[in-house]
């Protein structure tokens, strides 16, 4: 049986089961994962599409289209930052909405767009 990893939003409007392995957690400094975020950083792991559930009584959460791949999604009640929305079959979800977010495998182990960062910001990635 799949491990399954749950969380949601601020005021609880939004929530998620999202099961099967996580994929691709890292971290990214871009200036649209600053500005979505609003953090120097942004920590996000990844699940197939059909492996996340909407489970909360807000549905699906609120999208803004930010590129020509992907949506940004956050809760139309509370605002907070979910993740991000691709048009492939790929789900991105920030670590910070996330119950349990310190299980191992969700652990970030890359860091994009790291030359974004200001010069003080200390990122540290461990291999």
């Amino acid at each position: 049986m799949a491990k399954v990893y749950q969380g949601g939003c601020l005021c609880g409007n939004i929530r998620f089961e999202a099961s099967g392995p996580p994929k691709n957690p890292h971290t990214c400094s871009c200036k649209m994962c600053q500005r979505h975020g609003g953090s120097l950083t942004q920590a996000w792991v990844e699940f197939e599409k059909g492996h996340v559930a909407w489970v909360g009584a807000g549905g699906v959460p609120k999208q803004w289209r930010s590129s020509e791949y992907s949506s940004r999604s956050f809760c139309n009640k509370c605002g907070s930052t979910i993740g991000a929305i691709d048009d492939a079959p790929v789900i991105a979800l920030v670590l910070g909405i996330f119950d349990w977010p310190n299980k191992t495998e969700l652990r970030p182990t890359s860091h994009s767009y790291i030359s974004k960062k200001p010069k003080w910001w200390c990122v540290h990635v461990e291999t």
